[in-house]
């Protein structure tokens, strides 16, 4: 099935208790066992089902098994943000001691937890100089235990070259670990450019809506987990959170989600609730639909803008001369994102004038939402950020950043055009 499909049908048929065919809300906190017996061997992984609602839910478990369709993974693990989904995904991995490898242009909050929550826990994030791979390898050693990086970095608009980071991460015997929430699995999948582990803010594009938190891992389950026996224990000896389980002999290419259910969300309990799954089903149905429109009037406004006498500098992926290019080619298709970066001529001053005179963009911190938005980074989400760091996640004080939405373009423009005429 191709993407617009798996969208609407992958990971349901109908209830098989009532023959629904929208996807049921199992509002239910715990499930009954049969007997004694049936509750013992669900416990001990002896047969498959629901035990209670902070490892599995029947309406989260449609919203996984449809993400990992279209990521082209095979399996996935929902939790109640993107940020839950990065902080498991990235635990899972890693002991006191450990480090991890990061490209160094990303979201505010997850510098943040890298640069000093994990740093805190005893592990340590080393941000490589630049994009190139090669910069990448020279940070690792024998206690890094994954490579990880945005696949679109939000906001500095860089592309990461994920097959090249694969081979590095694979060449050193650690997973690639990707944020895809950017592009999302309609634009790129990176599991097909070698990438073991994807993850998402189910909160931007794929609810696409604006109503609902939620994070999402997916595996593609080909590291081979059990040839790294040195490097990952976790996964090759007995589990003492969870009834002493081997991960890969009891679980094979699904070891890496499962001890992320049974240790992560199980034990710290970032859950999602069935009725965000819900929403976040419903979401996913026009994605492709969405996405259309979103890149769309996103290069229509990147054109207007870069034309404009307001506006000193624009960066957009899908321009011909974007850095990027190459890359935007060979990933993105050679179309741009749904979010864009720009400086206002006159500066931070002039910048806060524009952005206070937006009407129809809505003046927040998410994206993806079917709305426009509109974000200061350096005073909102990276403002936690001192000048060397905003620097080094590509932020500089006068950046703009917009979220183009899918209303229509003629209205989009008009109020860019009334903001900009504000900011003189």
């Amino acid at each position: 099935m191709r993407d617009e499909t798996i969208s609407i049908h992958a990971g349901y048929d109908v209830d098989s208790a009532t023959k629904a065919v929208a996807i049921p809300i199992y509002q239910t906190v715990a499930y009954e066992f049969d007997s004694a017996d049936h509750g013992a061997a669900l416990f001990n992984l002896e047969v498959p089902g629901h035990i209670y609602g902070r490892l599995s839910n029947p309406t989260t478990a449609v919203l996984e098994r449809r993400l990992a369709a279209l990521e082209q993974g095979r399996e996935a693990l929902c939790v109640g943000s993107g940020a839950a989904a990065i902080h498991c995904a990235i635990s899972n991995l890693v002991q006191v001691g450990d480090n991890v490898v990061s490209l160094p242009q990303l979201y505010g909050a997850t510098f943040t937890l890298f640069e000093h929550v994990f740093r805190g826990q005893g592990v340590e994030v080393r941000f490589a100089e630049n994009c190139d791979p090669a910069s990448v390898e020279s940070r690792i050693d024998d206690r890094t235990r994954a490579i990880y990086c945005e696949s679109i970095a939000n906001p500095a608009g860089t592309v990461a070259d994920v097959e090249a980071l694969a081979c590095v991460a694979h060449r050193n015997g650690v997973p690639l670990v990707v944020d895809n929430t950017i592009a999302t699995p309609i634009v790129l999948k990176p599991i097909c450019h070698g990438a073991d582990i994807v993850v998402h803010s189910l909160t931007k594009f794929l609810g696409g809506h604006g109503t609902t938190l939620g994070g999402a891992i997916i595996d593609s389950g080909k590291f081979p987990w059990r040839e790294h026996r040195q490097r990952f224990p976790m996964f090759n000896s007995p589990e003492p959170a969870y009834h002493g389980v081997n991960y890969v002999e009891h679980f094979g290419e699904n070891a890496y989600i499962a001890r992320c259910r049974t240790v992560g969300l199980r034990n710290m309990g970032p859950v999602l609730s069935p009725m965000s799954a819900f929403l976040l089903l419903q979401g996913i149905e026009t994605l492709g639909l969405r996405m259309e429109r979103h890149l769309n009037n996103s290069a229509r406004v990147a054109n207007y803008l870069r034309g404009h006498e307001r506006v000193s500098w624009t960066r957009y992926l899908g321009f011909n001369d974007d850095p990027c290019r190459a890359l935007v080619q060979k990933y993105l298709g050679g179309r741009g994102p749904s979010f864009l970066t720009f400086g206002v001529r006159g500066g931070l001053e002039a910048g806060k004038k524009f952005y206070d005179a937006l009407r129809l963009f809505k003046r927040l911190v998410n994206i993806g939402d079917a709305k426009s938005l509109a974000c200061h980074p350096a005073s909102t989400t990276h403002r936690q950020l001192s000048p060397d760091e905003l620097a080094r996640v590509g932020v500089t004080p006068e950046m703009l950043r917009l979220s183009i939405g899918i209303e229509h373009i003629d209205d989009i423009i008009a109020d860019l055009a009334q903001a900009l005429a504000a900011s003189a």
